[in-house]
């Protein structure tokens, strides 16, 4: 069978951490919309992950680099796929994983473009009951929640905020950290889906649920379940509000940022200054 080799960098210095952290996790997990983990190996040195080959690579090259032009029903199908992989890990599995470092390079995309989520190397369990995890800063740049920054603290809810972001890539054909100019949500759909596409409603559900996920306060975000309601059409989509709302958080003291990983401790000086209404 053919299979794709992850190979941890000699050099990587939490290289060994993130190895065991992703064949501890993935190894047990089982979904449509997963990665599946084939085999593991560490001798020599040599810190080896063996996965399913997944044909068509991961989401960034369609959307970024031109490998392939992704039709509008595939990429509805592909952020469908991402929810339903993300809700399995928050809710479906025995415990709740936080995956972390959820962005358009780890989700893998096989022959008939289904997805898989990939990369577990950050990744928490946690107890249904908790959902937190106070950790060190973990994530990539452009797709973590502004409180991960500030505080340390993951959450489910900081995964659907990078959820949203990725929602946002999917529509509108954009890296995370470009510039989108704040006008009529059609005016920031992908330019290379062109004409071929009829269905806007569909474009402004999926806009309108990347906004609602990335929500700058964490108490706003959907949950996954919320997010596929609506992806389905199961249930009516949230009244945005018509500014960018700000949440404002207290970092914590210089002299204490080295203790951040273990303390956790913010305080949240106020909500949103113009909660939505939904």
């Amino acid at each position: 069978m053919y299979v794709a080799v992850k190979r941890v960098s000699k050099t990587s210095k939490q290289g060994i951490k993130e190895y065991a952290s992703e064949v501890r996790i993935i190894s047990r997990l089982r979904h449509r919309n997963l990665v599946k983990l084939i085999g593991w190996c560490h001798e020599k040195g040599e810190l080896l992950l063996a996965y399913e080959f997944m044909e068509h690579g991961s989401l960034d090259l369609h959307l970024f680099n031109g490998k392939n032009m992704l039709t509008w029903n595939t990429r509805y199908k592909i952020a469908h796929g991402l929810a339903s992989a993300l809700l399995y890990l928050h809710e479906e599995w025995e415990q709740c994983v936080l995956h972390r470092d959820i962005k358009s390079s780890n989700v893998m995309l096989d022959s008939n473009f289904n997805v898989k989520l990939g990369d577990f190397g950050l990744a928490k369990l946690v107890d249904h009951e908790n959902g937190t995890q106070t950790t060190m800063l973990a994530g990539s740049f452009g797709y973590m929640a502004p409180e991960c920054v500030i505080t340390g603290r993951s959450t489910k809810e900081s995964d659907v905020f990078s959820f949203g972001v990725v929602a946002l890539e999917i529509a509108c054909g954009r890296k995370a950290i470009d510039y989108i100019s704040p006008e009529k949500t059609y005016t920031a759909v992908d330019p290379s889906l062109g004409s071929e596409f009829e269905q806007q409603e569909e474009v402004r559900r999926l806009m309108i649920i990347g906004l609602w996920c990335a929500h700058p306060d964490s108490e706003f975000r959907p949950s996954m379940r919320q997010v596929i309601k609506v992806l389905n059409s199961e249930a009516s989509m949230p009244s945005l509000p018509s500014k960018m709302p700000i949440a404002y958080f207290l970092p914590p003291l210089a002299s204490s940022l080295s203790n951040l990983s273990s303390t956790g401790q913010y305080q949240s000086l106020s909500r949103t200054l113009e909660p939505p209404t939904h």
